[in-house]
């Protein structure tokens, strides 16, 4: 089983960048595919980013793509996502997330295990 701990969020003003970062104990990285969700307070977690296990495909909600972008270094076990050009409606708590799936998923059903999630606030 792999335990996932996410960090770096915080308040940053519109238009702003903050990096999240999600370390992996327990288990190698490279044996998962790795997402990013958020969840807004009243709202639905919903997706944002996912990469494959050897870190050569990434795919991104319609919101982000152009802001956001999701990496990984499976020698340090840690997946990453910088968020450029923020919004107010980027504010959410943010998750990891892994699946032992080979591929690239985008639904919260494909995932096996969560952090506990990082909060990410930006003012306008």
């Amino acid at each position: 089983q792999v335990q996932l701990v996410e960090s770096g969020g915080g308040l940053v003003q519109a238009g702003g960048s903050l990096s999240l970062s999600c370390t992996a104990s327990g288990r190698t990285l490279s044996n998962y595919a790795m997402g990013w969700f958020r969840q807004a307070p009243g709202k639905e977690r919903e997706f944002v980013a996912a990469i494959n296990r050897n870190g050569l495909s990434t795919y991104y909600t319609d919101s982000v793509k152009g802001r956001f972008t999701i990496s990984r270094d499976n020698a340090k076990n840690t997946v990453y996502l910088r968020m450029n050009s923020l919004k107010p409606e980027d504010t959410a708590v943010y998750y990891c997330a892994a699946t032992s799936s080979r591929g690239i998923y985008y639904t919260v059903s494909d995932y096996d295990y969560w952090g506990q999630g990082t909060q990410v606030a930006v003012s306008s």
